[in-house]
């Protein structure tokens, strides 16, 4: 569809999920996008890292496109931009740190020439078509996160990309209160709002109150410390380059991409008093008492620090009376990799401290009394949740209309919504799913690629070369490979079996076509099935002679 003489809002990532962040807004035949996200992969994608969203949408009306406009620099807002922004073909626009982390990563991608990225001043404001946008600083666990404030020919959106309210904000100025409700004073037909963190009763809370805990909790360590936090959390960083003094401990940082947020934030005026650095063999070599490390992997992520020091393939060694602080929350999905990591570090006798013992950890999120304050500000027509689950999202809608939004619409990704003129309503429904980055391939998700790998990893895989002469007589005795099917100790007898019923459907009769190489596969398989109850992928290589 082409917008025409209304105002369009489509998600193609993050309703209905967290991460993944893709929005589009449409008016006048015109099209924005804000944020272009992805998310990390579960064991549902096997061998798989990273998942990208599918873009089929706005790729076939990519001469529509005016541009993409980031929020702010996590990875769920800006992390496809190296895969995707290259073939979209328009300009970026950013503030200076996250344009700081995008041109980083369009570098490493080879594509820097090729993408244009506009950097707009912390709270400037500029046109694309129809629509004008500002830049509204809102506190997070990142410099610069953002609301864009959007112009429109149909009345304004207030898009809050992540955010939440912090009296003690440690990097960057939020919006006071007087100017987000200058906003509201102004009119807004919608609020385009963060749900992450909806059921929670409570506000998400300071990070200059975290300060205060991990000084608690370091402090009282008497061996090594590492903290593991994200590493996009340029704010906590702060705070621990300002805990490692308060604590008097030398300050190690291991993880590539906590160094590139160093660089990054430094490079844009951020974290100029961050403690120097001591590299992981100087840090060997200190009193035990008297350094600090900050790593990344505190998700259970297998290549990351954290992961590396846990199973003892990393430089940084820990001992028995060492502790490990976990300040960040545990995304759900990530229970079983964590937990992995953690009873490696108990096998240690490694003391771990995590947000449930000590007030180690702040959400960069809302919780239900931070969105009731927005609400009160911004004063919408309108609430679209977005960032969340559907549940989330239903939630905050419930809790919207009961603080006084006259209306809220829950949607989900690929549903086009009319905003206006007149009521709120779904129209359409468009194309979404999901891609995989796979080595350095992109494959859709639940192709051909990736359910060949499912099956691989479930059943396992049996192949099976026979030489036949041109009147399907076999030559010699055929050949089978195991992998991954359940014969361990009874191999030989399967192997037996497996051959003598490649041997009778051959002797079924037949030339070596593929009637005959489909009756070698089914014979192998139902072989299989009966003595495992797998059923294996199998691969017939049929040589003639």
């Amino acid at each position: 569809m082409t917008p025409g003489k209304e105002l369009i809002f489509l998600a193609l990532g993050g309703s209905g999920e967290i991460g993944m962040n893709v929005n589009l807004y449409g008016t006048q035949g015109k099209w924005v996008m804000v944020d272009c996200g992805i998310t990390f992969a579960d064991p549902f994608y096997p061998g798989v890292d990273v998942i990208l969203p599918d873009l089929q949408f706005i790729e076939e009306r990519a001469d529509d496109l005016l541009g993409i406009v980031l929020t702010h620099g996590h990875e769920d807002h800006i992390g496809a931009l190296p895969y995707l922004a290259g073939d979209l073909g328009v300009p970026l626009f950013a503030t200076p740190f996250t344009a700081g982390l995008i041109r980083g990563k369009l570098e490493e991608e080879g594509i820097a020439d090729r993408v244009e990225l506009n950097v707009i001043d912390r709270e400037g404001s500029f046109d694309l078509g129809p629509f004008g946008f500002r830049y509204v600083p809102l506190a997070h666990s990142i410099p610069e996160g953002n609301a864009l404030l959007i112009d429109t020919p149909y009345g304004s959106i207030f898009h809050t990309g992540d955010w939440k309210l912090d009296d003690m904000p440690l990097l960057g100025e939020p919006a006071t209160a007087k100017q987000l409700s200058a906003i509201g004073d102004a009119g807004v037909l919608a609020l385009v709002c963060d749900s992450t963190n909806v059921f929670n009763e409570h506000a998400s809370g300071s990070e200059g109150d975290v300060r205060k805990g991990l000084d608690e909790v370091i402090q009282a360590a008497t061996g090594r410390v590492l903290v593991t936090t994200f590493a996009s959390n340029a704010a906590r960083l702060q705070t621990l380059g300002e805990v490692a003094r308060d604590t008097g401990r030398t300050l190690c940082v291991a993880g590539r991409s906590l160094n590139r947020i160093l660089s990054v934030a430094k490079a844009s005026g951020y974290l100029r008093d961050f403690p120097e650095t001591v590299d992981f063999d100087k840090a060997m070599t200190l009193p035990r008492d008297k350094v600090m490390i900050v790593a990344t992997g505190g998700q259970g992520e297998p290549r990351a620090a954290l992961s590396r020091v846990a199973e003892g393939s990393h430089p940084i060694k820990l001992e028995a009376g060492d502790t490990v602080v976990f300040s960040s929350k545990q995304i759900p999905g990530n229970e079983i990799a964590i937990g992995r990591i953690q009873n490696a570090l108990a096998a240690k006798d490694v003391r771990m401290v995590t947000d449930r013992q000590a007030f180690v950890h702040v959400s960069g999120h809302p919780g239900r009394p931070e969105l009731a304050e927005m609400y009160k500000w911004i004063r919408p027509d309108i609430l679209v949740p977005v960032h969340g689950e559907i549940r989330h999202m239903a939630e905050q809608a419930r809790f919207g209309v009961e603080c006084g939004v006259p209306k809220a619409l829950v949607q989900s990704n690929g549903e086009i919504i009319r905003l206006a003129p007149g009521e709120p309503k779904r129209i359409g429904h468009a194309p979404v799913g999901r891609l995989v980055l796979d080595g350095d391939v992109i494959l859709p998700a639940d192709g051909g690629t990736i359910n060949e790998r499912r099956k691989l990893s479930i059943n396992g895989q049996m192949s099976v070369a026979v030489a036949v002469k041109r009147d399907g007589t076999l030559v010699g005795v055929p050949q089978v490979r195991l992998s991954g099917i359940p014969v361990e100790e009874e191999r030989e007898p399967f192997l037996d079996e497996v051959e003598d019923a490649v041997v009778a459907a051959l002797n079924e009769g037949g030339e070596p076509d593929e009637r005959l190489r489909e009756r070698i596969r089914l014979a192998a398989r139902r072989t299989a099935t009966r003595w495992t109850g797998k059923k294996p992928v199998v691969d017939v290589l049929m040589i003639g002679v």
